[in-house]
């Protein structure tokens, strides 16, 4: 079961991300357990993977009001670098964002799992 310690060691910023949920323990976990099946993940990926920098943005950055409420740094991080450089329209090589941003995915994943 899925702690707000274990979470802290991922690097979430627990006390900011559960003030948000009104210092909700149970509401706070019971979302971020949410996250690793969040569908924007695949969204962006295969906005990417076409090309389409307008869908990719819109994914990106419902992603990243996700990750950024829920304060958890390790993901936001990287999805808001994604976010910003399809902001700009940034033709570039996402691959590398992309793999930090699905790692941390699959590692949050491994945590809710145990």
């Amino acid at each position: 079961m899925l702690t707000i310690d274990e979470l802290k060691k991922f690097g979430a910023n627990t006390d900011e991300g559960m003030g948000r949920c009104l210092n909700n323990e149970e509401f706070y976990l019971k979302m971020v357990s949410a996250v690793p099946t969040e569908k924007s993940f695949d969204m962006l990926q295969e906005a990417l993977d076409a090309g389409d920098l307008k869908a990719g943005f819109e994914a990106a950055h419902a992603l990243k009001g996700v990750l950024t409420n829920l304060a958890l740094t390790a993901l936001s991080e990287p999805a808001t670098e994604i976010t910003e450089n399809l902001r700009a329209g940034t033709e570039m090589d996402y691959g590398p964002l992309m793999e930090k941003l699905m790692a941390k995915r699959d590692e949050l994943k491994s945590l809710c799992e145990s």
